[in-house]
């Protein structure tokens, strides 16, 4: 699909416009000299009428008559009857067709119908013909001599044999397609701008715009404000990735001191809850400085193989005691993705913790799927519903509703999980497994050298 830019747009119109008057003005123009109507041509009655007071004028006073009946629209003149006839340039059905509609009305007298000759010294010589002299008729009068009458319409026209305002409008068009073209460098700015906002990666040095000094100065007030934008955002984001590192390695050393005297308790059950509370605290402190990270920018490039990263995970909670299940494609074995390999593996290890918490077993597949390497984990739990599906990606969402520690997490879990895949340019989604429990499908690019 073309996409064209503003002042594109506008030119397009105008040119377009401009067009379709100049062909309509031009087609009206060119029907109007073969229109039988009095705007084209006098009338038969009209030219018998004629005919009958030259005839029956003297000769004295005939140049009179003939002064008086003359006019911008047709002119009348007496010629010797042995005087040659232009040739005509009009169809030979247009001119037979005529000559039988004068000749019906005059009587019996000979009437030729042609066209007038060239006038030349204009640029458009046919056009003239046709608007300025549009048809002659050479009448033989009883006399023996010749009426020959120009008839010209009622269009006006220049002697260059343009319409009259034709070349106003054609001045109004170049200073129309002009000021477009002022407009698009006026503009141009704009979509640097457009671009430069498509381009904003507040994990680095925000690139300036160039000052357009040249340009409105509403334009240059946009992008200085532009740039300070970008400036006090990225020293925001900053100082907020400086503040969470801070209070995540205090919190961090207090965790651990606190781990210690959490040993001292004598009661083992209750002791045992104040490790897992502590381990908690700790886990929902990394899952919210781990999306800080990505959303930041700030995820670590490496090339990563990720069927043996899935592999390592499914082991450890093998290890511990997990149903987790993995079949793994010959073509994916050897996958490569380019990113955080410690991200990606609080993925994969938060995708099949749930599953194995929640649907009692994870079947874990991997496949390459063009250009992209994909993990499936499917449990034999009951399923999320399909409403509520995609809320089970935003933080702070569980499907158990009661916040109870006991039956989960705080619902970071997936949340972190879509930031991590769409920070590494890949996709996450919900859906049903086969057996009717839940499905997560991870989709992340696989680099390629070259």
């Amino acid at each position: 699909m073309l996409r064209f830019t503003l002042a594109t747009r506008l030119a397009l119109i105008v040119i377009v416009g401009f067009s379709a008057v100049s062909i309509a003005i031009i087609a009206v123009f060119y029907r109007t000299s073969l229109r039988e109507n009095e705007l084209a041509r006098p009338s038969p009655d009209r030219i018998a009428a004629i005919v009958e007071l030259v005839e029956r004028s003297d000769a004295g006073s005939r140049a009179l008559v003939l002064n008086a009946l003359s006019s911008p629209q047709l002119v009348a003149r007496i010629e010797a009857a042995a005087s040659a006839t232009a040739p005509s340039a009009v169809s030979r059905d247009l001119q037979v067709r005529l000559q039988d509609m004068y000749a019906a009305a005059l009587s019996g007298r000979k009437v030729t119908v042609a066209a007038p000759p060239v006038i030349h010294g204009n640029w458009f010589p046919r056009l003239t013909r046709l608007m300025a002299n549009a048809i002659e008729l050479r009448i033989a009068l009883r006399t023996g001599e010749t009426l020959v009458v120009d008839a010209t319409t009622r269009l006006p026209v220049t002697p260059l044999g343009l319409p009259v305002g034709f070349g106003a409008g054609l001045f109004g068009t170049i200073v129309a397609l002009l000021a477009l073209l002022v407009m698009q460098r006026e503009t141009r700015p704009l979509a640097r701008l457009a671009a430069a906002v498509d381009r904003v990666d507040l994990s680095a040095d925000p690139p300036l715009l160039p000052d357009a000094r040249r340009s409105a100065p509403e334009i240059r007030a946009v992008i200085a404000a532009f740039n300070r934008l970008q400036g006090r955002l990225s020293e925001m984001l900053r100082g907020r990735m400086t503040l969470i590192g801070g209070i995540a390695h205090d919190v961090r050393t207090f965790a651990t001191r606190l781990r210690l005297r959490v040993e001292k308790i004598p009661d083992e059950a209750e002791q045992l809850r104040a490790i897992a509370d502590i381990d908690d605290m700790i886990r929902l402190l990394d899952d919210a400085l781990l999306s800080s990270r990505v959303g930041a920018g700030q995820l670590s490039q490496e090339m990563v193989e990720f069927a043996a990263l899935v592999g390592a995970e499914a082991g450890d909670r093998r290890a511990q005691g997990g149903g987790v299940q993995v079949m793994t494609d010959e073509a994916a074995k050897g996958a490569i993705v380019l990113g955080d390999r410690l991200a990606l593996r609080r993925v994969v290890a938060n995708i099949v913790d749930n599953a194995v918490k929640y649907g009692r077993v994870a079947h874990v597949q991997i496949r390459l799927a063009g250009d992209v390497v994909r993990l499936t984990v499917d449990d034999e739990g009951p399923g999320i519903p399909a409403n509520q599906r995609q809320a089970m990606l935003e933080p702070f969402n569980r499907l158990e509703t009661s916040r109870n520690r006991t039956t989960g997490g705080a619902g970071l879990g997936l949340a972190v999980a879509r930031s991590v895949v769409e920070g590494h340019g890949g996709t996450i989604e919900i859906a049903e497994a086969p057996s009717g429990g839940t499905r997560v499908r991870v989709e992340l690019p696989v680099f390629r050298a070259g």
